[in-house]
């Protein structure tokens, strides 16, 4: 957790540059992940020059060249230990007309943080908001990856309560939730073909780093890790620098995060490439056929978006990869034949695992729509004999607009610091679907379907013609009433009658 102080200061920074005349959170989001971005190219060259300096040999790898660039500046001027101490007009000139540029320049450097840098565009209006800025970022520490990564999260948490734009946010306890069910392993090839900031790859990547410690000591397993582990997606470019910053800040050094329409583009090079999907994808309605990629057309004909990235979902999958995804519930019951051979594909070819009904406030103030966690395995082969479903009531906040914590932050979470009580869990659901969910193939199978978690099995499911709302199955506890004889009401009745005409003739009595 960053400190109270940091925080202040990055709202600093935030109210600088909405007094400044930048009002859109996104941008002052990329404005800021520039000014990041140099800031760490400053400090991977600062480590260079160490190293050089105590082996007594040439640097390896300079990120500011040598020399001058094309309009005779040097380029050491260009670091953000040089520039951070100039006055505010020349450092303006500097960022604005060599800074830049030279950002813009490094693509061909292989990363994808500086792919994702090409084309960089500086925005800050006036020198005295450069200024102020730099300074003030200049004094938040970031030499700590957790820091850097809560910092950045803190930042991006400010998209989501800034209206429209909170769509690109998925909240951070469900993302938790998915991550704790499908537990990430050293091996797994990651993938989330909406990524937007990236958050379903940063908690993957915490995941592991809490669980197998050794990921970044292997050899082996630390180049995967940095390497070939990560994958997202996304055919917004200001959504890719943000989602590649907020991995650098998290400590990961070189994921794929890319350019791709999900939806238009074939997927021939990445058909069966990854043993885990983590997403929560945009679901705009419909597409045009025509607009639409054939290897997924080729799995369900459909315009439907939601359908469309669930056919995705098993074309990026490896045989025996598996994959927690957020659907609207619109999927688990729609009628129409695109629905329903999904659905059936789902359980009689692949091995459905799990549905997880969400609370519909889950997502406002920015959507009420009702949604579940599909939880599902890649078979090809069928092997669903159990469904296991949990209706979530509670999230640990309130399902209203302003969605206010219930508990304090120690409690909240798939993984809460401290244990929930009884009365607690009534209002965070989270700790105890990862519970039961562990125990879904022994005690979970007992279970009555008047509780909160049951499983269904294979047959039931068949009957219902693939339906996979969960109050499809789940069943009501009517209380019993004890019901007293009709006899002894018309006594009761008779004897209240008889009381009415005493009371009449004693009132009469008193008024005569």
């Amino acid at each position: 957790m960053i400190s109270g102080e940091i925080k202040s200061q990055i709202d600093r920074i935030w109210d600088a540059f909405w007094s400044g005349g930048i009002s859109n959170p996104l941008e002052v989001i990329e404005q800021i992940t520039y000014l990041l971005f140099l800031r760490r190219l400053d400090d991977l060259h600062t480590l260079e020059e160490s190293k050089a300096n105590r082996t007594k040999k040439p640097m390896e790898r300079r990120i500011f060249p040598e020399g001058k660039d094309a309009k005779k500046r040097d380029y050491d001027e260009m670091r953000w230990s040089r520039f951070k101490h100039v006055a505010a007009g020349e450092m303006y000139e500097l960022v604005n007309d060599h800074v830049f540029p030279f950002l813009r320049s490094l693509g061909g450097d292989g990363s994808t943080y500086a792919h994702h840098m090409k084309d960089a565009r500086f925005t800050i209006p006036t020198p005295a908001l450069l200024a102020k800025v730099v300074d003030a970022l200049d004094g938040v520490p970031m030499e700590k990856r957790d820091t850097n990564g809560d910092l950045y999260e803190y930042m991006l948490g400010k998209i989501a309560s800034a209206g429209q734009n909170g769509q690109f946010r998925t909240p951070r306890h469900i993302i938790q939730l998915m991550v704790e069910l499908t537990a990430p392993t050293a091996g797994d090839v990651i993938c989330d073909p909406a990524s937007g900031t990236c958050g379903f790859l940063v908690m993957a990547n915490e995941y592991l780093r809490s669980h197998y410690p050794e990921i970044l000591r292997d050899t082996k397993l630390k180049d995967h890790f940095h390497h070939r582990m990560f994958h997202g997606f996304d055919f917004d470019n200001t959504m890719l620098r943000i989602g590649s910053m907020n991995m650098l800040l998290h400590g990961v050094e070189n994921p794929d995060i890319r350019y791709k329409d999900s939806l238009a583009q074939e997927h021939a090079g990445d058909e069966g490439a990854y043993t885990l999907i983590l997403a929560n994808p945009p679901f705009a309605g419909s597409l045009d056929y025509e607009n639409t990629a054939k290897d997924l057309l080729e799995i369900v004909k459909t315009k439907k978006t939601e359908l469309l990235f669930l056919a995705l979902f098993l074309r990026l999958l490896k045989t025996g990869g598996r994959a927690a995804v957020i659907v609207p519930d619109g999927v688990l019951f729609g009628s129409s034949k695109a629905h329903k051979e999904l659905r059936q594909a789902l359980v009689e070819e692949q091995k459905l695992d799990g549905v997880i009904s969400l609370p519909s406030g889950v997502f406002k103030p920015y959507a009420g729509v009702s949604t579940a966690i599909l939880l599902f395995t890649k078979t090809e082969s069928g092997g669903t004999d159990f469904v296991w479903f949990y209706d979530v009531k509670a999230d640990g906040l309130s399902l209203d607009d302003k969605r206010s914590p219930l508990l304090s932050d120690d409690k909240q979470g798939a993984v809460p610091v401290t244990q929930l009580t009884d009365e607690e869990h009534s209002k965070n659901n989270l700790p105890d679907v990862l519970r039961r969910w562990r125990g879904r193939d022994t005690t979970e199978r007992d279970r009555d379907r008047t509780a909160q978690s049951f499983c269904v099995p294979k047959a039931d499911i068949v009957a219902q013609g693939y339906d996979l709302s969960l109050n499809r199955y789940k069943e009501v506890v009517h209380e019993e009433v004890d019901h007293r004889a009709p006899k002894d009401i018309i006594a009761d009745l008779v004897r209240l009658e008889a009381e009415i005409q005493q009371g009449m003739k004693e009132l009469e009595g008193l008024l005569g």
